[in-house]
């Protein structure tokens, strides 16, 4: 994808407190989708730009009252807003998510090649309907690409999801 070096991410981070403890394969997971979200991505913040922000985009992902908070800074530095997410519609494929993961991190010690395969085929389906769903509640207030959304909700399973 070619990027508008204005309406990307140009930096991403999570908010700590709210990261659950994770395994090795959790934290390379993670590792990847900030590099790969950082170096490709297509985020138009609607109201930030109505309001005379520009990008690109400094982003903070965090949890707070049960919301998913994206903290914006334009180019400058400057407070672009805050976009918050009910997370009521993620909550279930998170966990989805979570449990089938678990399932393909046990499988790769053990199981056939085929087995393997297979779980990783419900892991990817489970991540594209969160993708979906992700992109479907940012509908409105951030343009972006199914990449980006992907790789964002690939952060969001990192967080703490409380309740």
């Amino acid at each position: 994808m070619e990027q508008d070096q204005d309406n990307r991410i140009d930096r991403i981070t999570l908010d700590e407190a709210t990261v659950i403890a994770r395994n090795e394969e959790i934290e390379k997971e993670r590792e990847v989708a900030l590099r790969d979200l950082v170096e490709d991505n297509l985020f138009r913040p609607m109201r930030a730009l109505d309001d005379g922000h520009a990008g690109p985009w400094l982003v903070h992902l965090a949890i707070v009252d049960g919301m998913l908070a994206l903290s914006l800074q334009d180019r400058a530095g400057s407070d672009a807003g805050t976009i918050g997410l009910g997370l009521a519609r993620l909550r279930r494929v998170v966990r989805e998510y979570f449990a089938i993961c678990d399932s393909y991190y046990k499988a790769l010690r053990r199981a056939s090649a085929q087995e393997i395969e297979t779980i990783d085929m419900a892991r990817r389906a489970i991540h594209d309907r969160g993708t979906r769903q992700l992109a479907e509640s940012l509908d409105g207030k951030v343009e972006t690409d199914f990449e980006t959304a992907r790789r964002l909700f690939t952060l969001i399973c990192v967080l703490h999801i409380k309740g």
